[in-house]
């Protein structure tokens, strides 16, 4: 019998980082969010019907060094200095549990995080309102921004929902 790979939990976090090599930088920044040693498989928008919402602690917990992990991610770099990188997980939640949600990955150059945060909301809200022609029950982004230092070293700043199966 094939298990079906469906999400129970998931959590949210983000994270910066700075190095000279832009690979490096984008580690850093899986570092800074917490989730540097897993296998990270990017995949689209959809939040599973039931998933509980964990916090980042206890949703580590569950996970191992080395686990494949399904993410939704938005993620930005850049070497140009003074140059804003801003990215955001959207989530909106649905009214019925039974049913699934949606989340969103929003980045962009020289926008604030709250911007971002707030373009992330709209982006899962109307998914979701597109979809069961109502509003979600409740709708929240996780933003994250930094500038390029004037080093001209490269930045790279994600934000991120992890599925726990």
């Amino acid at each position: 019998m094939i298990a079906k790979l469906i999400p129970r939990k998931v959590f949210f976090t983000s994270g910066v980082g700075t190095h000279p090599e832009k690979l490096e930088s984008f580690e850093v920044s899986l570092r800074d969010a917490g989730i540097e040693k897993f296998n990270l498989v990017t995949v689209s928008s959809i939040l599973p019907p039931n998933c509980e919402i964990v916090t980042k602690t206890d949703g580590l917990k569950e996970l191992s060094p080395g686990e494949v992990v399904f993410c939704v991610m938005s993620r930005i770099s850049s070497n140009e200095p003074g140059k804003t990188l801003s990215t955001s997980v959207g989530c909106a939640l649905p009214r019925d549990i039974n049913k699934h949600g949606y989340i969103s990955e929003y980045h962009a150059y020289e926008e604030s995080a709250q911007d971002v945060g707030e373009h992330a909301i709209k982006l899962a809200g109307s998914m979701y309102s597109t979809w069961i022609n109502e509003a979600p029950l409740k709708t929240f982004s996780i933003p994250r921004s930094s500038s390029v230092q004037e080093s001209g070293d490269w930045t790279t700043v994600i934000s991120a929902a992890i599925f726990i199966i």
